[in-house]
């Protein structure tokens, strides 16, 4: 049976160490959660089964397995520190059996982006980042149409547009609306990108390290890697806009949610996965659901793509084509909307809606 493995790490250090070691998670501090990860080795955390083809009926396993470290220690490890124990845990994978390792979260992002870990590992490695990109816009998209936002005369916005998921999510957007900012902390990328999606883009565009410019968006897409949760506060935007949130640790304040009922904040999207999957292991989403990265590395198993297939810092719109179409195939698709955790339902959608009328 063709096999896949996906690493996981402590993002949110107490909530998710106590996923797997409540005790821990009661008793220990963030802050020496941060310290002691340094020192723990890989965790092996569940065996995932279930997974089947709708195309071809081909099952699959996996496993989920832990890279210790919190995005904070790895921005102030050494690289090559981080490099060392990412490597560590896809040799455990090796040694279950897969046949291809997906990295989740920040040990797809840390330097450059999974081509060094690719190079010290045996089997192939996706960061996923394709299909992220895939069903973040269809989610964006998605989310548009429910809260009455005509996409072609909407004005969007890309935080983080300078970088390698943002670049690419800015391209497909360039094709649906009528306006788009592209926003970044560096404006040399932004002014590269604009030159480039200026010479066929639909969109008029405009690039800027000012996030003032949110407040005349009607979509916004950001995926920036910022360790803090405040790149998106409440008084960046306008009533009735959709904010989808796609970076690991969230970009969008926790406070938009308390202050504005008239603001639909999205998750990058939820995806279900086909078959009866059995994750074995409680990672925060509905039962028979995941993200979009893990859904990439199944779908590659289940597709028999043994191959390095998204890494390093330039993902191009037709890998992006490709994945989406592999995915689809295979029977995962665009399952609905979280926000800060919880499932947003269609009744939420539409007190939003209500919020957003009285308010003009």
């Amino acid at each position: 049976m063709d096999s896949f493995a996906f690493i996981i790490h402590p993002i949110d250090p107490k909530r998710d160490v106590s996923r797997k070691f409540p005790l821990l998670g009661r008793i220990l501090s963030e802050g020496q959660i941060d310290f002691f990860s340094t020192f723990f080795p890989p965790v092996y955390l569940s065996e995932i089964e279930g997974i089947r083809s709708e195309a071809t009926g081909k099952e699959i396993k996996g496993w989920f397995i832990a890279c210790p470290y919190t995005p904070r220690r790895m921005l102030s490890l050494p690289e090559k520190s981080v490099y060392r124990k990412i490597i560590q845990t896809g040799r455990m994978a090796e040694k279950l059996g897969a046949k291809i390792l997906g990295l989740g979260a920040f040990t797809s992002v840390i330097g450059d982006a999974g081509i060094t870990i690719a190079k010290g590992l045996d089997i192939p490695v996706t960061t996923g980042d394709a299909f992220t990109v895939a069903i973040a816009v269809e989610a964006l998209r998605e989310a548009a149409k429910l809260m009455g936002i005509t996409l072609a005369k909407s004005t969007a916005a890309v935080v983080g547009a300078g970088g390698a998921i943002g670049r690419v999510c800015a391209e497909l957007l360039a094709d649906d609306v009528s306006k788009l900012y592209l926003l970044g902390r560096h404006p040399e990328p932004l002014e590269k990108l604009k030159a480039k999606l200026d010479v066929s883009s639909r969109a008029e565009l405009q690039a800027s390290t000012d996030l003032s410019h949110l407040a005349d968006a009607d979509l916004i897409l950001t995926v920036t890697s910022a360790v803090n949760e405040n790149v998106i506060r409440p008084e960046h935007l306008r009533a009735g806009s959709v904010v989808c949130d796609v970076a690991r640790p969230r970009d969008v304040s926790a406070m938009v949610a308390a202050a504005r009922n008239d603001i639909l904040v999205i998750d990058g999207g939820m995806v279900d996965i086909p078959g009866a999957v059995d994750f074995h292991f409680d990672f925060g989403f509905p039962e028979g659901k995941a993200y979009a990265c893990m859904a990439e590395t199944m779908a590659l198993a289940l597709e028999g793509r043994f191959v390095d297939y998204t890494l390093g810092k330039d993902i191009t719109r037709s890998r992006v084509d490709e994945i989406a179409m592999i995915a689809k195939k295979h029977g995962f698709r665009l399952s609905g909307f979280r926000s800060f955790e919880k499932e947003v339902t269609p009744a939420q959608i539409e007190i939003v809606r209500r919020n957003v009328a009285k308010r003009n």
